[in-house]
C-alpha cells in the first residue's frame, strides 16, 4: 500500500508538528507532502525528502506563512497524489482538502476545526499586530469558511485528538469523527519519585496559555514557580511577577523533560482542545494542576494523577494547589497511566486498527464505516459535554 502523508505546513514546532513526526517515523516508506518546509524551525526529518508546493518559492512565505492563508487551498488542490493508496493528512486546517484518486482513502487526523476562520475573534487576540486588519481579514474569512466547509467533506474519515475537537468536527463540518487522544514521545520524558519544591508552568507565552493567573496564584501563595517558553506575553508577565518565579525563557528538551520530572506539579490554566502537556507531566511522574475543562478531561484522573480547577482565576487556583499539597501522591501510578493510555506504542495500535479496518472496507459501502463512527463518537461526547465549569 502505498501511503503519503500530508501537513499543512512545516515552519514550526507545535504539538501538531510533533505528532506528524511521530506518524513519519511510523511511517518511514510513506512520501511526505506539505505547502511550506522549513527545516531549520520545525520537526526534525532527516534527510527525508519533503514535497511542498510553489508557495515555498515565493520570498517571506515561510516565514509570513500566516498571511499566506488565502492560498494554501488552491495549492493544497493541485497536488497530485493520484499514486497513492492511502492519503494520511495532519491538518488544523488546509491538509483536509487534498484530492485523491477513485478507491483510494483519505484519512484526517484533524487537531482542530479551522481556528481562525470559526472563532476569528479569539484568533485575533493571540495575533495583535492582526487586529487593526479586522475589517479586511473578515470578509476575506467569510470567503474561506466556504471553502473550508466544502473540503472538509474530502476526507473518508475523521481521527479528532480529543473529545472537544470531536465534537466541533461534527458540529461544524458535519462529519462524524473517532477520537484518539494523541501520543506523547516518552522516551523524552524520565520518570523521579524525588520532587522539589518548586512548581513549572511550560508553554508558549500566549495571553489564552492565562500564565498571568498562574503568576498572580503564586505571588499570593509564594510557592516557588519555574516559567519555561517564550512569547509576546512574556515581558508583561515578568513586571508583575514576584522573587519567587523565575522565566528561563526557551529550554532545550533535555533540561525541559528534567525540570518536568522533579517539580511539585505542573500547571496549566489554558483552555486547551487537547494538550501534551499534562501528558509529559504525568510520563515523568508528575501531578498537573489544571482547568478543568477542554482536553484535560480526556486525560486527566482528579485525585490520581492531578487536580482540576473550576475557574479561570488565582483564587481557583490557589485552592486547587492548596487541595494538592494534602494529597499523597502515587508518582509510579501516574507515570503508568501515560504509559498505558497515551504512548506512542499504544496510540498507533489505536491508528493501525483504524487503518486495517478502513482500508478493508468496501468502497461501494462506505456507509458501514460511517456508522461506526458515530457510534465511537456519540460515546466519546458525552465525556466532554457531561462536565462544564464556568470561567
Amino acid at each position: 500500500m502505498k501511503i503519503a502523508l500530508v501537513h499543512d505546513y512545516l515552519t514550526q514546532r507545535g504539538g501538531a508538528e510533533r505528532v506528524f513526526e511521530l506518524f513519519c517515523k511510523h511511517f518511514p516508506e510513506a512520501d511526505v507532502y506539505t505547502s511550506l518546509y522549513d527545516p531549520k524551525a520545525t520537526i526534525d526529518l532527516g534527510d527525508r525528502l519533503v514535497h511542498t508546493t510553489p508557495l515555498q518559492k515565493v520570498p517571506g512565505a515561510v516565514k509570513y506563512f500566516r498571511l499566506m492563508a488565502p492560498f494554501y487551498y488552491p495549492v493544497f488542490r493541485a497536488l497530485d497524489l493520484s499514486a497513492y493508496d492511502l492519503i494520511i493528512s495532519s491538518s488544523t486546517s488546509f491538509a483536509k482538502a487534498v484530492r485523491k484518486r477513485e478507491g483510494a482513502w483519505h484519512i484526517c487526523f484533524c487537531h482542530n476545526v479551522t481556528r481562525f476562520l470559526w472563532d476569528t475573534k479569539t484568533y485575533l487576540r493571540e495575533y495583535a499586530d492582526f487586529q487593526n486588519l479586522y475589517p479586511v481579514i473578515d470578509k476575506i474569512f467569510r470567503a474561506m469558511r466556504k471553502k473550508d466547509l466544502a473540503y472538509a467533506q474530502e476526507p473518508d474519515v475523521y481521527i479528532a485528538n480529543s473529545s472537544v475537537v470531536g465534537k466541533r468536527i461534527r458540529d461544524i463540518y458535519g462529519k462524524p469523527a473517532i477520537v484518539i487522544n494523541y501520543p506523547i514521545d516518552d522516551s523524552r520524558f524520565t520518570f523521579s519519585s524525588e520532587k522539589d519544591e518548586y512548581y513549572l508552568s511550560s508553554a508558549r507565552l500566549l495571553s489564552y496559555k492565562r500564565i498571568d493567573i498562574i503568576v498572580e496564584a503564586l505571588n499570593w501563595l509564594g510557592f516557588p514557580l519555574i516559567v519555561t517558553g517564550d512569547g509576546p506575553e512574556r515581558e508583561r508577565l515578568e513586571s508583575r511577577a514576584l522573587s519567587n518565579i523565575r522565566f528561563l525563557g526557551h529550554v532545550s528538551d533535555q533540561e525541559r523533560a528534567k525540570l518536568m520530572s522533579r517539580s511539585r506539579a505542573v500547571i496549566v490554566a489554558a483552555l486547551e482542545d487537547y494538550g501534551l502537556v499534562p501528558v509529559e507531566a504525568n510520563a515523568s511522574g508528575t501531578p498537573v494542576i489544571s482547568y478543568g475543562a477542554g482536553g484535560v478531561l480526556d486525560t486527566q484522573i482528579s485525585g490520581e494523577t492531578g487536580v482540576f480547577f473550576k475557574r479561570q482565576t488565582p483564587e481557583s487556583l490557589q485552592a486547587a494547589l492548596l487541595e494538592s499539597r494534602e494529597i499523597n501522591w502515587d508518582y509510579a501510578k501516574i507515570r503508568e497511566h501515560a504509559l498505558s493510555n497515551f504512548s506512542e506504542r499504544v496510540f498507533f495500535q489505536k491508528v493501525d486498527q483504524v487503518i486495517a479496518d478502513v482500508c478493508n472496507a468496501e468502497v461501494s459501502n462506505p456507509d458501514l464505516v460511517n456508522t461506526e463512527l458515530v457510534d465511537t463518537n456519540q460515546a466519546t461526547a458525552e465525556r466532554s459535554d457531561g462536565v462544564k465549569y464556568d470561567k
